[in-house]
């Protein structure tokens, strides 16, 4: 793509008409509420002592590099569509549509994981007497039906709302990690024999097993591009997502360290298998029991997980929206994704397509298959389609486009030499399952041949459409 045609296609998207509803403050709490999932303290747990060094090497070798390239290109690139923008900038059309394509993806799929947390959380929440709820395909699909409904409407009234979801939803995860990192004292409190140890370094084993869990602990740490999204609905995005990330980044780095310290030192004490979907809330059930005012503390908790799971779910939600709408104005898919709501700016086409899509996600994941499995399939999966994008940002500032490059620091380059390598890491441990399953052959079949036809699928598109438009 040419220079000339770049510059357009940035004043272009420069110049849509969007609300800008998000200041520092939104950023900050919307960057926990991406990041920090519940469910992935419970899969670094699985490491056992050695989730300390993972974390670190985490943090190193992924967070770091992805921090360094997001806040240098967000300030050359501050337009919405994030890391879809600055891909066709660097690369052109092609390496552009496939990225926002395998977010989009991404996203989707991650939504239907993170709704598939509710029903498990729920039933930790209410007792044993709940216990059949997230096995029951009936009563979860009428469930999440309904939830994926008020997604959809709060989507169509735009950030103005959706920005206090996400803010009221980052501040009840803080709020239920604080409870659980404080959990191990109450234990301790009332004698019971736990080890504590969110500082025990010790090296993880070379099982297949731990080699899929430190994959996707790598990867735990993803997201905080994802705001970048959303950079046209922001006040100074060129200013403000930067700094979100240096803010934020410390509160993500000790919610996931002591976070999964605490479930660690609950599932040894217990002696039970860690609940990949639900582990914190299994971790409380450990910690306070069924009955008295601990009881209470414990539901209270996993009533905020709940509020967090709505809160993530809406703001993947929006940024997932927003992709074939920039897509759109570039041309690269049909204007019709586009089309904004006269009143509050918002693209309803896009957002019909999301929820019908994320519908069907939901039915075909969890068809003949334990809910376990389910979300094992849904998490690895988007995390390979997320990973497709991660690679293609970690490479703009090594084989970008001269003019993207130039203006890099070389430090930066160096740094994403590194995360391009632990993103390949994490995309090859992913087609492994890190729960117990009747076929790991068939499992690492399922998600391979998804994110093939997902990409197959997609490039296709891209080419019809292509030919479409030379056409007319």
């Amino acid at each position: 793509m040419s220079s000339d045609t770049q510059s357009s296609a940035i004043a272009s998207a420069a110049a849509q008409p969007l609300s800008r509803q998000l200041n520092l403050r939104d950023l900050v709490l919307s960057q926990v509420l991406t990041v920090v999932g519940s469910a992935w303290v419970g899969i670094a747990a699985g490491l056992g002592h050695a989730q300390t060094v993972v974390w670190l090497l985490a943090f190193g070798a992924f967070y770091l590099p992805m921090a360094a390239a997001v806040y240098h290109l967000n300030r050359e690139m501050p337009l919405e569509g994030g890391l879809y923008v600055w891909t066709r900038r660097a690369f052109g059309d092609t390496a552009g549509f496939l990225v926002a394509w395998n977010i989009w993806a991404y996203a989707l799929s991650t939504i239907a994981t993170i709704l598939f947390q509710i029903p498990s959380e729920f039933a930790f929440m209410v007792g044993p007497r709940a216990a059949w709820i997230p096995e029951n395909h009936l009563v979860v699909f009428c469930f999440l039906a309904g939830v994926l409904t008020l997604l959809a409407l709060s989507a169509v009234r735009g950030l103005a709302i959706g920005k206090w979801i996400h803010n009221i939803s980052g501040l009840a995860m803080i709020t239920a990690f604080a409870l659980l990192i404080l959990a191990p004292l109450w234990a301790l409190w009332h004698h019971a024999p736990i080890h504590f140890a969110p500082f025990d370094l010790r090296l993880p084993d070379s099982s297949p097993t731990s080699l899929a869990l430190i994959g996707q602990t790598l990867f735990a740490a993803a997201g905080i591009e994802y705001i970048a999204i959303m950079a046209g609905e922001s006040k100074a995005p060129s200013r403000d997502i930067g700094r979100s990330i240096l803010i934020a980044s410390p509160i993500i780095f000790l919610m996931f360290t002591l976070g999964t310290a605490s479930v660690l030192a609950f599932h040894e004490l217990s002696g039970t298998t860690i609940n990949y979907i639900a582990p914190i809330p299994q971790a409380l059930r450990l910690a306070f029991g069924d009955s008295g005012f601990a009881n209470l503390v414990a539901q209270l908790v996993i009533l905020l997980l709940q509020i967090r799971i709505l809160g993530a779910a809406s703001f993947i939600f929006t940024g997932v929206t927003r992709l074939p709408m920039v897509a759109g104005w570039d041309h690269l898919i049909p204007s019709w994704f586009s089309r904004l709501h006269p009143r509050y700016r918002t693209p309803t086409n896009s957002i019909l397509v999301a929820t019908i899509l994320v519908a069907a996600l939901l039915v075909l994941a969890s068809a003949g298959v334990r809910a376990a499995e389910a979300f094992a399939v849904l998490n690895n999966a988007s995390n390979i389609l997320y990973g497709l994008a991660y690679l293609a940002m970690f490479a703009i500032p090594l084989v970008g486009a001269k003019l993207v490059r130039a203006r890099i620091p070389t430090w930066v380059a160096a740094l994403c030499v590194v995360g391009f390598c632990a993103t390949l890491f994490t995309c090859a441990t992913s087609v492994y399952p890190f729960v117990d399953v009747p076929n790991p052959l068939h499992f690492a079949i399922k998600i391979s041949t998804t994110i093939v036809l997902t990409n197959v699928i997609g490039y296709a598109f891209y080419r019809i459409r292509g030919l479409s438009a030379v056409r007319t």
